[in-house]
C-alpha cells in the first residue's frame, strides 16, 4: 500500500502572531500535523467570531504586545507554524519540519505530500538516509546554486563573483590557478605561463583580501577547491575574515583538501602521502575546535569520475578514501591523546560527486552512497550521531561530457545531469557552461549555467517533493546493484591494507585506465553516440570564446613585489621558522600557518619551509 505522508504548511513569520488566530480555521483546513489550535473553545475568541460581535480594538495595542514575544501564549501556535527567514542550523534544531511555501501542489491543483511510499518503508530524514538526509529536502530549502569561478587575478575573480551573487548564486566556489595549488609563487620560473590561467592567482594575504573585498563572509559559504595547499588557503580566508570583523567560528564553507584522489586521478600534490595525511588531520582537528560551522574535507570522486571511473569505482573509491581520513584521524586522537571522538569531526566530513548523463544511474549511484556510507559510519566506526552517518555532498555536471563540437549541446547535456542531481539529493551544484570545452565561459554562459538551476528549482516541480524516483523498480534494483557491487570493491581495498596501500600498488588508478579505455573504445567505435561528434555532424563557424589576457600575469608578480617589499622580513622569517618547527613536532601546523600568512609570508615560502621537513613526492 502506499502512502502520501504530508508535513504541512509554513511559511507565517512570527512578527505577525495574529495569522494564527485570524487564519484558524484555514490551519485546521490544511495542516493535519495541527488538528487543535488551542485547548480552549474558538467560541470562546472574540476572533474567531467576526463579524458577528463588535471587533474589541482597545484590546489590540494590548495583543500585539503580548502575542509578539515568542513565550507568551506560545502552546497557542499550531506545530506547524515556522520562520522562512531561519537559517539552516536552526530549522535542523528545530523538533518541526520547516517549508519553503504554505502548500505544494501541481500545476493543476493536485496537493503534493513530501514523500510517497509504503507507510513501514525507510522514510527520508532516517538512517541509513537512502531517501535523502533531511526529513523536508528541498521542500524546506533549495540546494546551495554554487558556481565555480575563477581566473586571472583577484581583481576579476573578485568581479565575476560579484555578477554571480548579483545574478540570484547563492554560494561561493572558488577555482585557484595551477601554481597556486602546488605551492609555486607567481615569480616562480615554473610557473611562468600558467599564472591565473585555470583559476585565480593567490600569492599573499594581499591577494586574498582583494579577492573576498564586499562578500559578506558572515553570510555567504565558500568551497575552494584546493587540497595540497589546503591549510594555506585556509589560513588565509580565515585571516581575511578576522581582519574583517567576522570571527573563525562564523564562518561557514568547504575546503576540498582531499589529497588521496590527488594521488588517484589528479596529480597535484605536493608531499608524500603520509605527511600530507597529517595536514589533512591537523585541520579536522583545529576546525572540530574552531570552526563549528566548516566542512573540513570534500571528498571527492568528481575527479576520479573525470579520469574515466564507472559509477561503482567513483563511490567505492570515495568512500574508501573517506575510510582512509576517518581512520587517520582516529590514529591521531589515539596518538595525541585528544579529547575528540568521531562524532566530534565526522559531522563536518563532505563530498563531492560527478554527475555524468546515465540519468538513472546517477540517482541510484547518489542513493546507494548514502546508504553505504550512514553503514560504514555506523557500523564500522561506531558513530552515535546521526550527521556523522549523513552523507552530504555537492556536484558537478561532468565537464567530460562535454564537446566541442555543436556547443549548444552541452546546454542540454548540463541540463540533465543538472536533473539528476537534484532527483539524487544533492546539497549543492554546479551547472557547467556551454563552452567549457574550449575556454572559461564567457559572462552569458556563466549566466546560462546558472539559469539551467534556477529553471529546474522553481518551475519543474522536482523540487516539491522527496526523492521523487524513490519506488522505482528500476531504480530501485539500480540503487542495490551500485551498493553491493562497490562494497566489494571497498572490501577488495581493506584487504590491501586500506587505500594508502591500494594508491602505492597502483591498483585504483590501474582500474580507472581500464574502464576510460572502454569508454573511449565505445565512442570511437560509434557503439555509444555522442551527438555532434560521431554522429549528426555538421560543419559550423566558431564560437565567440573567453580571452585571456596575457598582461595579467605581469600585473601578478608586479603586485607580489609590491607586496614582499612593503613587509618585515624579520618577522616573515620568525614565523616560518616557528611553522618548519611545528611541522618536524607533533604540534598542530594549522595556527603556524596562520601565523605565517598574518606576518606575510607566501603561499610559495610556507609550501617551501614545508618540503624541507616532509620532502616531495614524484608519484
Amino acid at each position: 500500500m502506499t502512502t502520501a505522508v504530508p508535513i504541512g504548511p509554513a511559511g507565517w513569520r512570527t512578527c505577525a502572531p495574529c495569522h494564527a488566530f485570524v487564519r484558524a480555521r484555514f490551519l485546521q483546513a490544511r495542516c493535519p500535523r495541527s488538528s487543535v489550535l488551542t485547548p480552549f473553545p474558538s467560541s470562546l475568541f472574540p476572533f474567531s467570531l467576526f463579524p458577528f460581535f463588535p471587533f474589541p480594538f482597545f484590546l489590540l495595542p494590548f495583543a500585539f504586545c503580548l502575542l509578539s514575544s515568542p513565550f507568551p501564549f506560545a502552546f497557542l501556535i499550531p506545530s506547524c507554524y515556522s520562520d522562512r527567514s531561519m537559517s539552516e542550523e536552526t530549522q535542523e534544531k528545530s523538533s518541526r519540519p520547516l517549508t519553503r511555501k504554505d502548500h505544494f501542489e501541481t500545476l493543476s491543483g493536485i496537493p503534493i505530500a513530501d514523500y510517497y511510499g509504503p507507510a513501514e518503508g525507510e522514510r527520508p530524514g532516517e538512517y541509513p538516509f537512502t531517501r535523502g538526509i533531511r526529513q523536508t529536502m528541498y521542500r524546506g530549502r533549495l540546494w546551495t546554486m554554487r558556481q565555480y569561478a575563477g581566473m586571472g587575478d583577484a581583481v576579476e575573480s573578485n568581479a565575476r563573483y560579484r555578477f554571480l551573487l548579483e545574478q540570484g548564486q547563492t554560494g561561493l566556489s572558488i577555482a585557484f590557478d595551477l601554481p597556486t595549488q602546488i605551492g609555486l609563487d607567481s615569480d616562480d620560473p615554473l610557473a611562468e605561463g600558467e599564472v591565473g590561467k585555470v583559476g585565480v592567482a593567490i600569492d599573499s594575504l594581499s591577494d586574498m583580501e582583494i579577492l573576498l573585498e564586499g562578500i559578506p563572509l558572515d553570510r555567504v559559504t565558500s568551497s575552494m577547491t584546493i587540497n595540497a595547499t589546503a591549510v594555506i588557503l585556509l589560513a588565509l580566508y580565515i585571516a581575511v575574515a578576522e581582519k574583517n570583523g567576522v570571527p573563525r567560528s562564523a564562518l561557514g564553507g568547504t575546503i576540498q583538501n582531499d589529497i588521496l584522489k590527488e594521488y588517484i586521478a589528479r596529480g597535484t600534490y605536493i608531499f608524500p602521502p603520509k605527511p600530507s595525511l597529517r595536514i589533512v588531520t591537523d585541520i579536522f582537528e583545529f576546525c572540530s575546535r574552531e570552526m563549528p560551522r566548516w566542512n573540513t574535507i570534500s571528498i571527492s570522486g568528481y575527479h576520479i569520475r573525470e579520469a574515466g571511473s564507472t559509477a561503482i569505482q567513483e563511490i567505492a573509491f570515495t568512500l574508501a578514501d573517506g575510510i582512509a581520513y576517518v581512520e587517520a584521524m582516529l590514529e591521531q586522537i589515539r596518538r595525541k591523546n585528544l579529547s575528540l571522538t568521531v562524532d566530534d569531526f565526522a559531522p563536518r566530513l563532505s563530498f563531492f560527486f560527478n554527475c555524468q548523463m546515465d540519468f538513472f544511474e546517477e540517482i541510484a549511484k547518489f542513493r546507494a552512497a548514502r546508504r553505504l556510507w550512514a553503514r560504514i559510519m555506523k557500523e564500522r566506526f561506531g558513530a552515535r550521531n546521526p550527521k556523522s552517518m549523513q552523507l552530504r555532498f555537492h556536484t558537478q555536471t561532468a565537464g567530460s561530457s562535454l564537446n566541442a563540437q555543436q556547443i549548444d549541446c552541452n546546454v542540454v547535456r548540463t541540463t540533465i545531469e543538472a536533473l539528476a542531481a537534484v532527483c539524487g539529493g544533492t546539497q549543492s551544484l554546479h551547472t557547467n557552461a556551454r563552452d567549457e570545452a574550449l575556454a572559461l565561459p564567457t559572462e552569458a554562459s556563466a549566466r546560462l549555467a546558472l539559469r539551467t538551476q534556477q529553471v529546474i528549482a522553481y518551475e519543474t516541480g522536482v523540487a516539491d517533493v522527496v526523492d521523487p524516483l524513490g519506488g522505482s523498480y528500476y531504480v530501485e534494483e539500480l540503487t542495490r546493484r551500485i551498493e553491493e557491487e562497490a562494497s566489494r570493491l571497498i572490501e577488495k581495498i581493506d584487504a590491501m591494507g586500506g587505500m594508502l596501500e591500494a594508491i602505492e600498488a597502483a591498483y585504483p588508478q590501474q582500474a580507472i585506465r581500464e574502464a576510460a579505455y572502454r569508454y573511449q573504445r565505445a565512442v570511437e567505435s560509434g557503439e555509444r553516440v555522442v551527438v555532434g561528434v560521431n554522429r549528426f555532424t555538421i560543419e559550423e563557424p566558431p564560437p565567440e570564446l573567453f580571452r585571456f589576457d596575457p598582461a595579467i600575469e605581469k600585473r601578478q608578480r608586479e603586485r607580489l613585489r609590491e607586496f614582499r617589499a612593503g613587509r618585515s622580513g624579520a618577522e616573515v622569517e620568525k614565523s616560518l621558522a616557528s611553522l618548519e618547527s611545528a611541522a618536524r613536532s607533533e604540534e598542530n601546523i594549522v595556527p603556524p600557518v596562520l601565523a605565517a600568512v598574518r606576518a606575510g609570508a607566501t603561499v610559495g615560502e610556507i609550501v617551501a619551509r614545508l618540503k624541507n621537513v616532509f620532502g616531495t613526492y614524484a608519484g
